[in-house]
């Protein structure tokens, strides 16, 4: 059953794969890691832009390395969680000081650069080396369940059990196994998707026990709150503010930004403890490694 679903999966990604940077031939081992930490809980349109102009300024780790956090923070822009503009900055200079500049293959290298954890040393080690690891993002998992478990959708996070059945179902060959996962992965973001999937054009639909079951659906989950007016909304227009600056800003600059001021203040506060903000002794404001310069 292995064999048939992995020569199903291959044959739809053949037709149907989205052109991505990272996924074609030539693309680095950089662009892949870049990748996997731009699409953490951010689509692929707005990741595509992002990820292009990423790499035209910094081609590989040594060039993000010589730049400074600040600038990582800026060119991250409104992206969306921006500590991760800081742990690429900081994975750039670990893996120019610690791997000559090279993205490491081995997953648990990967895990000790910041900010990576199980799920992205997997997909880069699979996608840019190759290696044999079940790769699980939401959409994996939720083919997985669908076709393997016969429910709607996944636990909320990964169990033991959904990475040994994941490992069973890959190839033993280590770019096979990487063309399955990244196969299953467009599958769930084109075909499978959360709300609507489009069965009939699922190449696994005759072997999936959730649409044999009927498609029952799962428990409701609560809905996640929407992004204005909260401190992720607040925390993005203050940022805002210090990106347009050169050098440090008062700190009553920052009132124009967000009315609220205790909500301000508790934003502030987070960003400060994140490292994302540096604040003078004479109270200013600065993007890290910018609180020195005077604008």
């Amino acid at each position: 059953m292995t064999t048939a679903y992995a020569a199903a999966v291959d044959h739809w990604y053949a037709a149907h794969a989205r052109d991505l940077p990272w996924r074609r031939p030539d693309a680095t081992p950089w662009s892949i890691l870049v990748s996997e930490v731009m699409l953490q809980q951010t689509p692929v349109s707005r990741v595509l832009p992002a990820h292009a102009a990423w790499l035209e300024r910094w081609p590989d780790p040594a060039a993000l390395a010589a730049a400074s956090a600040a600038d990582a923070v800026r060119q991250w822009d409104r992206l969306g969680y921006p500590r991760r503009a800081l742990r690429l900055h900081a994975s750039a200079g670990r893996i120019t000081t610690r791997y000559g500049g090279e993205v490491p293959a081995a997953a648990d290298e990967l895990r000790s650069l910041p900010g990576v954890g199980a799920y992205t040393a997997a997909a880069v080690a699979s996608f840019a080396f190759g290696k044999r690891h079940a790769v699980l993002d939401t959409n994996v998992r939720r083919v997985l369940a669908r076709v393997i478990a016969g429910t709607d959708r996944p636990a909320r996070t990964p169990t033991v059990a959904e990475w040994r059945l994941a490992e069973q179902l890959l190839p033993a060959d280590g770019r096979l196994a990487a063309r399955w996962s990244v196969g299953v992965m467009e599958l769930g973001a084109l075909v499978c998707t959360a709300t609507r999937p489009r069965c009939h054009q699922c190449p696994l639909a005759a072997h999936c026990a959730w649409l044999q079951r009927g498609q029952p659906a799962g428990p409701t989950r609560q809905a996640s709150p929407g992004y204005h007016g909260t401190d992720r909304h607040c925390r993005g227009q203050l940022l805002a503010v210090l990106r347009a600056a050169v050098g440090p800003v008062p700190a009553d600059a920052l009132a124009l930004a967000w009315p609220d001021a205790m909500q301000r203040l508790r934003a502030l506060a987070g960003l400060i403890d994140d490292g994302l903000v540096t604040q003078t002794a004479d109270g200013s404001l600065a993007l890290p490694g910018e609180a020195a310069r005077r604008g």
